[in-house]
């Protein structure tokens, strides 16, 4: 066994200069954001319709009246229809 070959492979090895880095330059470009036509529109029509309530009370109110009252009629047909669609 050659000793002196180990001895330079380790020296290789234990080699630790630190290489200095560069500064980043300044880009010469930059980013921007440009929100079309449509997508204004669609922000503006989502924000009226988030105004808007999921349920429309008045005519729960006037459903549950009905069947608290024993008037409310369900079409058979209407009904078969809804369920099949």
């Amino acid at each position: 066994m050659r000793i002196g070959g180990f001895n330079q492979i380790t020296q290789i090895y234990n080699n630790s200069t630190i290489k200095q880095t560069e500064k980043a330059q300044k880009p010469s470009f930059y980013d921007a954001l440009q929100i079309s036509g449509a997508g204004k529109d669609y922000q503006l029509a989502k924000q009226a319709l988030s105004a808007v309530p999921d349920v429309r009370e008045d005519v729960v109110a006037n459903i549950k009246s009905q069947i608290a009252d024993g008037t409310y009629q369900v079409s058979n047909s209407a009904l078969a229809d809804k369920l099949l669609s």
